[in-house]
């Protein structure tokens, strides 16, 4: 069975049985509600988990998701390019719930555990930007380049679709508890 690069949430939904959900947010963000069935490959460890994506890949298409489909759709990309075809969720998490879907928990809960990585990154580069801006104006004048540098770095992720940032925080302890298996 053949899937599209792409599939939105109607689309993989009445399919989800037939396919390999491979989420590839990090494992505090995964504990936090994932797709049923999903297994837990966070984006920085996608390179070594190959060789158990590629054997899932020939049992069943995989579909790759993460919370808005950003990580995911390079994720595919990353696994096409290596020769395995795999498709991202158009809009991750938060369009499988905005359709009423469900998303599974760990411990039963139902409670987000941890912060979406994206309000993470968010988060911490507005912290940094305020801090270098009052670090400047209190203490000395140069403190404020680290506002500059939070800047260039946002552009920098903007222009090369990376994220320096979510690299670091995804490897917290809190990014880094209740991983699930793998493929």
């Amino acid at each position: 069975m053949s899937v599209p690069t792409l599939l939105d949430v109607g689309q993989a939904h009445p399919r989800l049985s037939e396919l390999t959900v491979v989420d590839v947010r990090t494992p505090g963000e995964f504990a936090s509600g994932h797709l049923p069935d999903a297994v837990n490959v966070p984006l920085h460890r996608l390179t070594r988990s190959l060789p158990e994506l590629r054997r899932a890949a020939e049992s069943r298409p995989l579909l790759v998701v993460c919370a808005s489909g950003a990580r995911s759709e390079n994720a595919a990309g990353t696994l096409a390019s290596r020769g395995i075809p795999a498709s991202s969720l158009t809009g991750g998490t938060q369009a499988w719930t905005a359709e009423g879907h469900v998303l599974q928990y760990p411990d039963g809960s139902g409670k987000r555990a941890v912060w979406a990585m994206e309000r993470q990154v968010r988060f911490t580069a507005g912290v940094s930007v305020l801090l270098g801006l009052a670090l400047g104006l209190l203490l000395h004048p140069a403190l404020a380049l680290l506002s500059a540098a939070i800047g260039g770095g946002l552009v920098f992720s903007a222009l090369t679709d990376t994220c320096g940032m979510a690299l670091v925080l995804g490897r917290l302890p809190f990014n880094r508890r209740g991983a699930g298996s793998h493929p």
